[in-house]
């Protein structure tokens, strides 16, 4: 009998995993599509070894993902999004909203007491998503991007 992972989440039509190798060019595919500055291949292969790199698929293909990973610092377990993105035609579905719940999990499980992520300061619809749901304003990033945007740090603490 196959056990669900903690990290796997099912609905109707959509079901979150850990990303799988044969994932990886759907995932550069949703990542170019979304972002003006994508990350290489590379990038992704080098994630597959976490196992908070989890993928939405829908029909056996994947419409979104989110990277999220836990490192300890002197004081405390900080959780950070790496990356998040789901494919514009699956926009206003939700499908955001359970990878972001999924990797506030995660965090949780694997001891974080806090979670950062960077966000494009022009983004809005994910500002909103990630305060819906308890990120707080940290600061703002000058020129964070290579096109010379700002970014805006985001956190969450975690009661764990």
């Amino acid at each position: 009998m196959h056990t669900p992972s903690p990290f796997t989440s099912t609905d109707e039509t959509v079901r979150i995993r850990p990303c799988e190798r044969g994932d990886i060019l759907e995932v550069l595919r949703i990542e170019q599509r979304v972002f003006k500055e994508p990350w290489p291949y590379e990038a992704f292969d080098q994630c597959l070894e976490q196992s908070g790199f989890l993928v939405a698929v829908r029909d056996r293909g994947a419409v979104g993902y989110i990277i999220i990973d836990v490192m300890s610092n002197q004081t405390r377990n900080i959780g950070h999004i790496k990356d998040i993105a789901v494919d514009p035609a699956f926009h206003r579905q939700g499908i955001g909203r359970r990878l972001l719940l999924q990797a506030i999990q995660y965090g949780k499980v694997n001891g974080a007491d806090v979670i950062k992520l960077e966000v494009r300061a022009s983004n809005d619809p994910a500002i909103s998503l990630y305060v819906s749901h308890g990120f707080k304003f940290r600061r703002r990033v000058p020129r964070y991007y290579a096109d010379g945007e700002d970014a805006l740090v985001l956190d969450m603490k975690i009661d764990n």
